[in-house]
Order: C-alpha cells, then sequence, then structure tokens
C-alpha cells in the first residue's frame, strides 16, 4: 500500500496519513475522502503508528485522529458549558477580545483554526468568524465539527454560535494580504501561532501533540503579525505562552493573562 507524504507547507516534516475504515458501513465515505484528499484507504488499525504515523478515523462519531494510541475527535460539543451565560465572560479570549461598542455584525478572522475551540469562543460571543486553515487534514476535521454543531438539537447556544464560523481552506497570510487598503477592514484578528514543542512543558497536551504532527509551530511569525497590522483591524490577538516572548517582538498594549497562557492585545485602530 502506498504511504502518502504529507507537508504543510515547503520546509516542514512529513507526515504519512491513512483514511482509516474499519467498518464497512464507511467504505463507501472512505473513498470520496481518499479522492478528495489523495491519501490512501487503510482498514488495519494496526497500520497506523506502523505503516502510517497518522490516520483519519471514520466511525459512527464522524471523523477523528487517530496515531495508533490516541484518538482525537472532532467534536466542538464538549465546549458547551464554556458557552454559558456566566462562563463565557470569563473566558481569558472573551475578554481579550471584547470591543468597545462593536456594532451589530463584529467581523473576526482567526488566522490559525487548528479545531475551531477558540473561534467557537468569538463566534459566541457575537463575532462572525472567518476561520483559516491550510492543512488539508486538519480542515477536514475542523468542517466535520462545524458539520455536527450546526445540526445539534437541543444545543441552540452551539448551534448559533457555529451558524457564525465560516471555513476557510487557506493559508491566512496571503488572505490576510488581499484585506489591505479595503474599506471594511475587519474588527478583530486573531493569532494563535502554535507554542514550540517543549518536552517538559506543561502546554503540550496530547491533542497538540498529535496536531503538532500535521502542522508545525509557525515559522512566519513576523510575516504573519504585520499582514494582520496591515488589514488593519481594531483589535488583534495572539496567544502566547504566559512567559513566551512577544510575537516577532512586538509589545502589545496590554495583556490578559491566566495560570499557562496569556493573551497580548495589539490595538491598531481604537
Amino acid at each position: 500500500m502506498r504511504k502518502k507524504n504529507l507537508s504543510t507547507r515547503p520546509g516542514d516534516h512529513s507526515t504519512t496519513v491513512c483514511i482509516l475504515a474499519p467498518d464497512p458501513a464507511f467504505r463507501d465515505r472512505a473513498g470520496q475522502l481518499s479522492a478528495r484528499l489523495d491519501l490512501p484507504v487503510c482498514r488495519d488499525p494496526g497500520e497506523v503508528g506502523q505503516t502510517f504515523d497518522l490516520a483519519i478515523l471514520l466511525d459512527t462519531d464522524g471523523l477523528s485522529l487517530f496515531d495508533g494510541k490516541m484518538t482525537l475527535h472532532g467534536d466542538l460539543t464538549h465546549m458547551l458549558p464554556r458557552l454559558m451565560p456566566g462562563k463565557l465572560s470569563a473566558e481569558l479570549l472573551v475578554r481579550a477580545a471584547k470591543l468597545k461598542n462593536p456594532g451589530p455584525a463584529p467581523v473576526a478572522i482567526d488566522c490559525t483554526a487548528g479545531l475551531g475551540e477558540d473561534s467557537l469562543l468569538l463566534a459566541a460571543m457575537g463575532y462572525t468568524v472567518h476561520l483559516f486553515e491550510h492543512d488539508p487534514v486538519t480542515a477536514e476535521l475542523l468542517e466535520d465539527s462545524l458539520r455536527k454543531a450546526r445540526s445539534s438539537e437541543g444545543t441552540a447556544v452551539l448551534a448559533d454560535a457555529a451558524s457564525r464560523m465560516i471555513l476557510h481552506r487557506e493559508d491566512s497570510l496571503a488572505a490576510l494580504s488581499a484585506l489591505r487598503g479595503l474599506p471594511a477592514a475587519p474588527d478583530l484578528i486573531y493569532l494563535d501561532p502554535m507554542f514550540p514543542e517543549r518536552k517538559k512543558s506543561g502546554l503540550i497536551t496530547k491533542k497538540l501533540q498529535i496536531l503538532q504532527m500535521l502542522e508545525s509551530p509557525c515559522a512566519e511569525e513576523a510575516a504573519l503579525l504585520s499582514a494582520a497590522i496591515e488589514a488593519n483591524p481594531r483589535r488583534i490577538v495572539v496567544k502566547r505562552p504566559l512567559k513566551g516572548p512577544f510575537l516577532a517582538d512586538v509589545k502589545p498594549a496590554y495583556s490578559i493573562k491566566g495560570k499557562a497562557i496569556r493573551y497580548d492585545c495589539i490595538v491598531v485602530r481604537g
């Protein structure tokens, strides 16, 4: 069986990925996904971690990532408690993203969408969020998560927030450059350049370990922040390790700090 070398960007590490469908009921969908992503189909979970580094697993729960030991589900329902009144307003990101007089339809851009959890918080506070994800495997998982969230029964808060989340399967750097000079600038740009991998860091969760098999920490920090500033939002919010350096050495106007992370707030226009 051929292996697919998936490289997220030139110079990045390559990860061999397959479509895993051990249940015959999902074979047709596995074939469709295989054709769309140009990845081989695998039916034996034992090949993951041996022949392949990672698999997109299809089962009754939808799509998930599987590395042979851990499974990372594409699911936003676990975020529901954080969306409830009283809980949402206490979120550090929500505090960092809160604008004075935001208007009836504020727009945010999440340049590093990942699995969409931070974008969901922004959407729950009223933003229409454009999520950019350049890695095709991560984007597939995110799209599946959004589909399930929008159709979730009995969780109107989640469905409403997910309805304001728009996925773009492309690199945000080029998209931000295209926004330069447009009259309708976004209200907020959110940057979460993945934390550098450190063996002893408590920030490197199991979830992040799997995602880092697909995406390396941002290697274009200065260019990304510069493009964000030139897009002329009201504010840029950058997620950083609590004691980490400022992104591209640009000092923010202020920071919202938690126990392990902080959000640096760069005010561009009031």
